[in-house]
């Protein structure tokens, strides 16, 4: 890497003492203080000099890995006719968060916020043997998603910058391989960028495909939740978790006519008792020995959701459960329509005409509590088989603190990350749609099998900012830092300091190393409380003070040590600190 000396002076670096009211995030705050970034609209936001040194450094890792797997850089088009994404059958599928506009032919075209569409009809057109897989291509480029409600400055906006990637191979065990590939290699792009990530299982979402991974940046911020085994190493975000209670009593269902102290079913008077909380109270008992019923519309049929009362529905899982398209709360209307009975006493008794559906959790529960689907009225001693007799038991709950592991057993553990990296199997969900196939070396036209791997770049350097700051500012790993060296200068009208941090920042760039001269005609803390905030790893300070006695002082940012040397020992001393820095 080539050296570089910047003088701060010339520099665009305008920091900021105060936040700006708009900011949420500490990323967005520090990014808004430290003059990396400015906003122009909602979502929307410039690049200045010091941000825009930040992405070229992730790019840079990321070109040097993806190329080293075997992948070719292009750019795609951004702007992308609707005739394309109509083919997928995603224009209408990905909702408003498309960029939708009409040129002067009102012809309908939309802002890519990805390119599955413009890539697999670039293949189709250009490939036509299994001699020419498989193929690995990417690109870096602005996407557009018109999100309804913007925010966390880089981590939710309108506008962003986006690393695309996409295979294309003969079959399933050909994108496997691939697909370990880019596994890899993503794990390389962030381990280079001197991250603290976790690789967990995920769901496709609106792309598609058949399994995926996402990479997190762990950051207590973060929007997910990550679900972890540090046994066995399962890995997943609360989304797909699968999880074991500890204190289901058993999975056994009880056989139909079999006494196991079964309680008579009673109907309890329950007037204006509706939530779990207000039933348990009413009824001296606790939610574990409560099944709440709720009514979920799946592509506008209604389903019933059995769980635990102290257990989550997962929409998600349900979704898959059902393969529906759509899944939303049913409507107090049609709740009151399904059970004869307004919100909050939903039960599975005398339930007929409409799908049940059991958590795997109430499998084993006796004489249970549940709503009797009347007015102010639930019933105790519910049974399974003689009261209610749900389709299937499946795993519909989020996992919560206290789950063991599904694999191993062990006790799982909670966390929290920032989505920087998903990869996925995309299988021939696009390939068939817009009819991309290749000839096999039997001469018979197949379809394309794809992969799609994504990185936020923009979201990434936000990421970064939000697992590593203090007080002061922003704590770049070395891999990322716009500098790794400041040069400060306490007296800069002093000719011998002046010529001492000139000829050290020199000495830096000879070395390959890029060095923020700061030669500001500013009060010293001015210039100590910026070096802190943009967040260089190392700085040097040269003073009349320190060369009185023949040294400069060499602090990290990281650690707030510091040591003193002299100027002609600075450079080893400098390159050692950095290399201790970049191993840990």
């Amino acid at each position: 890497m080539a050296g570089e000396v910047i003088y701060y002076s010339k520099a665009l670096i305008p920091t900021l003492r105060e936040t700006p009211a708009e900011a949420e995030l500490i990323s967005h705050k520090l990014m808004l203080r430290a003059g990396m970034i400015r906003k122009l609209a909602a979502g929307i936001y410039n690049y200045l000099p010091l941000g825009y040194r930040v992405l070229n450094k992730l790019c840079r890792i990321i070109r040097e890995e993806m190329n080293r797997a075997g992948a070719q850089e292009l750019l795609l088009a951004a702007l992308n006719p609707a005739e394309l994404w109509r083919e997928s059958g995603r224009w209408e599928l990905y909702g408003p968060e498309l960029m939708r506009l009409e040129d002067r032919h009102n012809r309908q075209l939309c802002l890519g916020p990805t390119h599955e569409e413009v890539i697999t009809d670039l293949v189709r057109r250009e490939v036509r043997s299994y001699r020419q897989l498989p193929l690995n291509l990417y690109q870096i480029q602005t996407k557009f998603r018109d999100e309804i409600r913007p925010r966390f400055g880089l981590i939710r906006g309108r506008e962003f910058l986006m690393k695309d990637g996409y295979s294309f191979d003969r079959d399933d065990a050909s994108v496997e391989e691939t697909y370990k590939l880019m596994y890899q290699a993503y794990r390389r792009i962030f381990e280079r960028c001197g991250l603290r990530f976790s690789v967990v299982e995920a769901d496709t979402g609106a792309i598609g495909g058949s399994f995926s991974h996402e990479f997190m940046v762990l950051a207590n911020s973060g929007e997910e939740q990550i679900v972890s085994c540090p046994s066995c190493g399962y890995a997943a975000n609360l989304e797909r978790t699968e999880s074991l209670s500890p204190d289901s009593i058993s999975y056994q269902q009880v056989e139909e006519g079999v006494s196991d102290n079964l309680l008579n079913l009673e109907k309890v008077s329950t007037p204006n008792v509706k939530t779990v909380e207000e039933v348990c109270g009413f009824m001296d008992s606790q939610p574990q020995e409560l099944v709440k019923t709720l009514i979920i519309m799946a592509d506008g049929e209604p389903v019933l959701a059995l769980l635990r009362g102290d257990h989550e529905i997962n929409l998600n899982k349900l979704q898959k459960l059902l393969g529906a398209k759509d899944l939303e709360l049913a409507s107090p209307e049609t709740i009151e329509r399904v059970t004869q009975a307004p919100v909050g006493f939903a039960g599975p008794v005398s339930v007929t005409g409409y799908r049940l559906i059991a958590d795997l959790v109430t499998k084993g529960m006796r004489n249970f509590i549940a709503g009797a689907n009347e007015n102010d009225a639930h019933y105790r001693g519910v049974n399974w088989g003689r009261d209610a007799e749900p389709e299937q038991f499946a795993d519909l709950r989020l996992s919560k603190t206290g789950d063991l592991c599904c694999r191993c057993r062990s006790a799982l553990t909670f966390s929290r990350g920032i989505e920087v990296g998903h990869i996925f199997k995309l299988g021939t969900k696009y390939s068939e749609a817009l009819g991309a196939t290749y000839l096999d070396d039997q001469s018979k036209k197949r379809a394309l099998v794809m992969g799609c791997y994504g990185i936020g770049v923009s979201r990434t350097m936000a990421a970064a900012i939000e697992q590593s700051y203090d007080r002061y500012g922003i704590i770049w790993p070395v891999a990322l830092a716009p500098f790794q060296v400041i040069v400060l200068m306490v007296d800069p009208l002093d000719e011998q300091v002046r010529d001492i941090a000139v000829h050290m920042a020199n000495s830096l760039k000879a070395a390959g190393l890029e060095a923020l001269l700061d030669d500001r005609d500013e009060r010293p803390g001015i210039k100590f409380k910026d070096s802190d905030l943009i967040g260089v790893p190392l700085r040097v300070t040269v003073g009349v003070r320190d060369l009185k006695s023949g040294v400069v002082e060499i602090k990290a940012r990281k650690t707030g040590q510091s040591c003193k040397v002299s100027p002609e020992h600075a450079l080893e001393k400098v390159l050692e600190l950095l290399k201790g820095l970049q191993a840990e």
